[in-house]
This record gives C-alpha cells, sequence and structure tokens, in this order.
C-alpha cells in the first residue's frame, strides 16, 4: 500500500483513509449511498467496498443497518476496517474475491446490495494495482450483478453507479432476474449528455422500467474559477447526506 490521507466526507462527518496516489474514493461512492434505500435494521451488502466509503456514507445517513463488504485487496481491505473504527460503524469487511465468496459469505442473505464496478472491461492499466483493480474488470460486468443477485433476499434491492455507456451491461445482466428498474442519469452540467447513471433494481420483481429526467451536479454552462458550482441538490447529497429519493422503494 502506498502513502495515505485522510480525506473529509459529508462536510467532514466522515474522516475516511485512502491512498493518496491511484485510485480514490470521491462522488460517486457517496452518490451510491445516497441512493440506496435502506432502513434502520436491514442488512446491507458492498462487494469491492474498497475503503469502505460508500458503505460508511450509508451507515453515516442510516442509523441502526447491519453493513458487510467484499474486499479482496488486503490493503484496502485493512484501510476500511481502519476507516470503519475511525467513524464508529459496523462494517463487517471480509477479505475475498468477489466471485468467490466463503462459506460463511454464501450462507447469507441481505435486504440490500450495493456496487460500483469497474468501469472499463480492457485497455491499457494502471501501473498502480489498486486504481487498475478499481477501474478495470478483470471479473466481469456481468459477474459483478450475479455475484449481488446471488446474495440478495428475494424482494431485495441492488443499486448501482456506473458509466452510462456501461447502461445496456447492465440491463443485460438484469434481464429475467430482476425487474423495477429505476435508471437516473447523472449529467455534468445541463445540456449535458450523461456520464453515470444509477440504477435500482428489485430481485425477483416484473415492474416496468423508468428512465428519470437526470441529476444535474453543477450550475451554469461551465466550470468558472475555483468554485465548485455544485447545485442545491449536488450539495444535499454530497455535503449534508441527503438521500436520492429513487420512486419505488417505498413499496417493501
Amino acid at each position: 500500500m502506498t502513502d495515505t490521507r485522510i480525506d473529509d466526507f459529508l462536510d467532514g462527518r466522515l474522516r475516511i483513509e485512502q491512498p493518496a496516489q491511484g485510485y480514490r474514493a470521491g462522488a460517486d461512492a457517496v452518490m451510491l449511498a445516497a441512493a440506496c434505500p435502506a432502513r434502520p435494521g436491514q442488512s446491507v451488502l458492498e462487494p469491492g467496498c474498497g475503503v469502505g466509503t460508500a458503505a460508511l456514507c450509508l451507515a453515516a445517513r442510516v442509523p441502526g443497518l447491519q453493513l458487510a463488504g467484499i474486499e479482496r485487496d488486503p490493503g484496502y481491505a485493512a484501510l476500511a476496517r481502519a476507516n470503519a473504527v475511525r467513524n464508529a460503524a459496523p462494517l463487517q469487511v471480509i477479505e475475498a474475491d468477489l466471485a468467490q465468496p466463503p462459506p460463511e459469505l454464501r450462507a447469507r442473505s441481505f435486504d440490500q446490495v450495493i456496487m460500483n464496478p469497474p468501469f472499463f472491461p480492457d485497455g491499457t492499466l494502471s501501473p498502480d494495482a489498486g486504481r487498475a483493480g478499481a477501474r478495470h474488470e478483470d471479473t466481469p460486468l456481468a459477474a459483478w450483478l450475479d455475484a449481488g443477485l446471488k446474495r440478495l433476499q428475494p424482494g431485495g434491492w441492488l443499486t448501482v453507479i456506473h458509466l452510462a455507456q456501461r447502461l445496456d451491461g447492465l440491463l443485460a445482466g438484469l434481464s429475467g432476474r430482476a425487474g423495477a428498474i429505476t435508471i437516473l442519469p447523472i449529467a455534468a452540467r445541463t445540456d449535458r449528455d450523461a456520464g453515470r447513471v444509477i440504477l435500482r433494481a428489485r430481485k425477483g420483481a416484473r415492474a416496468p422500467l423508468r428512465l428519470l429526467p437526470p441529476l444535474v451536479m453543477h450550475d451554469g454552462p461551465a466550470h468558472t474559477g475555483d468554485a465548485e458550482n455544485l447545485s442545491e441538490k449536488a450539495q444535499a447529497i454530497l455535503r449534508h447526506a441527503v438521500a436520492i429519493p429513487l420512486p419505488g422503494a417505498d413499496r417493501g
């Protein structure tokens, strides 16, 4: 593991230790946590949890969760455990490959699964092993979705954040296995194409797909100076742990 630094999330409510170089968690992890419809007392699994940022952001918003994360990189797993202690959150970190979970995990099922799979199916890998593993697939997207669905209880919710260009793969991996799919495009600015999507689906459901209007992250047509120019909705999510209210989960 390279040198680390401690970053603040949710306007300082969370302090997360992560590598100073290479792959580092950011807004995607916060958005993923904000979109998960977990309720107090439910169980939540995050495959590929990295240093634990998304799971810990979720714990900061929803009390009383039973949280577990799978992480195959020993350095990231150690940081996730340390971050759970630092932020007084009940996150169990299981050091394993998501495609080959240990028997004790295979025996469990969860109310919620959240995930941020690697973005790119191929290409030149970063010399940093953690960054390469986080951004480039050596486990196909379909295998990520399969692993998540297997760990869900019937009627449980899967929440994913990914590149908009991978939406076809997400839908293909869920076909026939999950429904009530809701897709929220995320665009940097008004009139820009969406760069990310948040997708939520319910295991075993058959309700039709819903495509929502985009969530716009920044005000104005372009970046100006050093200002973040975050939209009001983005500020509420990224700084104040406000949930992203996707429709459908209030039905159970």
